[in-house]
């Protein structure tokens, strides 16, 4: 059986979408796969969220993970937005939800630190939504 797969989509794919793939990478490979894209890219992921993303969790996102396109990504079963207002881009799916994470580009650590925390604890609910059938992907 294939493993469910889950896009993490926001417009620029450099902050908040990269620390939920690699979030997801992390705590729930188990149960789905972790993508992130955006309607435009970046040439690099926000460095700031790398890294916190490295101290909190001994995750190097520029290893493995680059700012990319939608169109680069296989298609998802499910999208999570991550809060982008009037421009989510949209994505076909068999389930979406938004997260309505604010932006932490630009603020402090502290902020930096509160979203990751957020992403966290809503990947670990999403992977158990996932497992007692609450969402079908």
């Amino acid at each position: 059986m294939n493993k469910i797969k889950v896009a993490f989509v926001c417009v620029h794919n450099s902050c908040r979408s990269q620390m939920a793939e690699a979030l997801g990478k992390k705590l729930a490979s188990n149960v789905f796969e972790s993508y992130s894209a955006g309607t435009e890219t970046r040439p690099y992921i926000n460095l700031d969220a790398v890294r916190i993303i490295q101290q909190l969790y001994d995750i190097n996102m520029e290893e493995t993970q680059f700012s990319k396109r939608i169109s680069d990504i296989p298609t998802p079963d499910i999208v999570i937005t991550m809060g982008c207002n009037v421009n989510c881009p949209y994505v076909p799916c068999k389930y979406r939800e938004d997260w309505g994470l604010e932006d932490p580009t630009g603020k402090n650590d502290a902020e930096f630190t509160k979203v990751a925390r957020i992403i966290e604890r809503k990947i670990l609910d999403l992977k158990n939504r996932i497992i007692n059938h609450e969402i079908k992907g």
